[in-house]
């Protein structure tokens, strides 16, 4: 999901959060936040919030594939503290209610075991 609103106007975006939140699907967020849109972020934690525990596991990939890639692991709670460190060159990975860290790593089940009652 896209959060810059330069050519999506805001409600779009934010109906598509809703809906990604309401199917409980891990979101992806692209164009977090640039030098003049710095409130997209936050505001989107707050309506994945109003569906997603605040220990739901989030990735922050800051130039991935490059030499100076960086990533971060820390949960909705702590992306707060986290915005000034995501700009456009930042992917962010925000787990559903089966995300779990395993050993510093993101892990979202498929979920097989449920459906066919084998591991």
């Amino acid at each position: 999901i896209s959060l810059s609103d330069l050519l999506t106007p805001w409600e779009a975006i934010e109906r598509r959060l809703q809906a990604a939140a309401l199917g409980d699907f891990v979101a992806v967020l692209y164009n977090p936040r640039s030098r003049r849109r710095t409130w997209q972020l936050l505001e989107a934690r707050r309506i994945l919030m109003e569906r997603r525990d605040g220990k739901t596991p989030v990735g922050l990939v800051r130039n991935a594939y490059r030499p100076s890639q960086q990533i971060t692991v820390t949960d909705l709670d702590g992306l707060e503290s986290r915005c000034e460190d995501v700009d456009m060159f930042t992917t962010v990975v925000i787990g559903n209610s089966t995300t779990y860290l395993h050993r510093g790593l993101m892990i979202t089940p498929r979920g097989y075991e449920s459906w066919t009652g084998a591991a």
